[in-house]
């Protein structure tokens, strides 16, 4: 009797913990945090800096900050590796290395590097694809004789062969060792085929052709673009009377810039198909989905952008959500149509997954591309994206240095100086059926490459059953220089 009271009671328990579940679950259901309010953001307005235009052309921006004692500055130069000749290629890798190294006439490298050392400061020199910058940091008290080493630097290198040949070693060393990484063959090697195995956009240096490079080589680059349209910033703890009047005492002598001649590139776009390039010691695969992108000049930038964040943007992105959440496919998977400052820049896709899920994961990624024009887009989507976006503001401008870089870069590409607050406001502007339009008018999977760089061995089903066509294998084998013939002995 006492067991059935027992077994009656603990019944009676268990109903009313099953009754309980329903409240439960609907408490844990309600995510509280949605329920916090989100105050509006601070309008974007940031803190520009100064800008000033010499007679001769170049350009002068003082963003002062008196928040630390710190003074840094910069000076952009027009023009980078895309200028080098293909059987030099590489040349301003090397230029950006040994200008610095190298000193000057007054003082040798070494010398600088003791000096600036002991001071806590910084020289710094480097080469891009469309520019190459000297830039200097220091303490407020040390600024003025900081500069000043800077600027010889700028007007008086004097290239040194030894350390050139040192330059020569490290480019040579990187060059040896860019199969090394699975990530950095599927970068490089889907801009090949975007751009084209032989645009300046895409070429590589080569042991052969930093071997051509010479000294003579690196006093003539420096010669010709220092000739071009500078562009200088300081950002600190400085007076911008006084430091307008230094800057003026060393730019405003120099003759009229010496416009860089128009580009007009064109890019033809990638063969669809699929590319494989085998990396036996690896039990992953990268997979590049790429195609061409477009310019920042674009007026459907702003569209573009949401676009891109709802696709490939984040954690809450559809590649994200359905490629590694839902079907667990990927370790990382994201995607963008880029764009560029002065070209077409690259859309891609990318996808990490283990060697066995290549197939699987490339295709649910293809699948999500094509759903931008399948699947409608949401008025959740929309507001997230634009809030991510419009929230990213608040990083990536806010500090006076980073708006300076920003000034500088724009006046570089020749865009106006309101260009972030007309971008900013274009993104606001867009709605659902702007996403629409766009998806239709930019998203052509059809047209787009996939590039695989695995292991050939443990992809298993193999490429070719995306069925895209066969597969076209990639050489990126490093060509070795040629020896010379040695000459013919006597009597031979």
């Amino acid at each position: 009797m006492k067991f059935m009271v027992s077994s009656f009671r603990i019944a009676l328990a268990c109903a009313a913990l099953v009754a309980l579940i329903p409240a439960v679950l609907s408490a844990q259901q309600a995510k509280p945090w949605e329920q916090i309010p989100t105050p509006k953001l601070h309008d974007f307005k940031p803190h520009q800096p100064t800008r000033i235009e010499l007679k001769n052309g170049i350009v002068i921006f003082l963003q002062e900050d008196h928040e630390l004692p710190f003074v840094s500055g910069s000076v952009s130069i027009p023009g980078g590796s895309r200028e080098e000749e293909a059987a030099q290629a590489g040349l301003v890798a090397l230029y950006g290395e040994a200008w610095r190294t190298s000193g000057t006439a007054k003082m040798s490298g070494d010398a600088l590097d003791d000096l600036l050392a002991a001071k806590a400061a910084s020289i710094e020199t480097g080469g891009d694809i469309d520019s190459t910058a000297l830039s200097w940091n220091s303490l407020k008290g040390d600024a003025d004789q900081v500069f000043k080493l800077a600027m010889d630097l700028l007007f008086h290198p004097k290239f040194d062969a030894n350390r050139l040949d040192l330059a020569k070693q490290q480019v040579a060393t990187g060059i040896m060792r860019r199969n090394d990484d699975e990530g950095e063959i599927a970068e490089r090697e889907a801009e090949k085929l975007a751009y084209g195995a032989n645009s300046p956009y895409a070429r590589q240096p080569e042991l052969s052709t930093i071997m051509r490079v010479s000294v003579a080589d690196l006093e003539a680059w420096h010669t010709r673009t220092i000739k071009g349209k500078l562009i200088i910033g300081m950002a600190g703890d400085f007076d911008p009377k006084a430091m307008e009047a230094a800057l003026r005492a060393v730019f405003e002598p120099l003759p009229p810039v010496q416009a860089a001649a128009a580009r007009h590139d064109t890019f033809a776009g990638p063969k669809p198909g699929v590319y494989f390039i085998n990396k036996d010691d690896v039990n992953q695969s990268h997979v590049e989905i790429v195609g061409l992108g477009t310019d920042r000049h674009n007026p459907d930038l702003p569209a573009l952008s949401v676009m891109n964040e709802i696709l490939g943007g984040g954690f809450a992105s559809r590649l994200f959500q359905k490629v590694r959440t839902e079907l667990g496919y990927a370790y990382h998977v994201g995607g963008a149509y880029g764009a560029a400052y002065d070209h077409v820049g690259v859309f891609n896709a990318v996808v990490l997954t283990q060697s066995a899920n290549t197939v699987e994961a490339t295709r649910a990624t293809l699948g999500e591309l094509e759903g931008l024009n399948t699947k409608p887009f949401t008025e959740e989507e929309l507001k997230r994206a634009k809030d991510n976006i419009l929230n990213s503001f608040l990083f990536r401008y806010d500090t006076r240095g980073k708006v300076l870089a920003a000034s500088q870069r724009l006046e570089f590409y020749g865009y106006p100086a309101n260009y972030l607050e007309t971008y900013k406001a274009g993104i606001e502007k867009v709605t659902v059926a702007d996403l629409t339009a766009v998806a239709k008018k930019y998203i052509h999977p059809e047209k787009l490459a996939i590039l695989v760089v695995g292991n050939g061995a443990e992809i298993k089903p193999g490429l070719e059953e995306l069925k895209l066509g066969p597969v076209q294998p990639i050489d990126i084998t490093i060509p070795m220089p040629q020896r010379p013939t040695p000459p013919a002995g006597p009597g031979l």
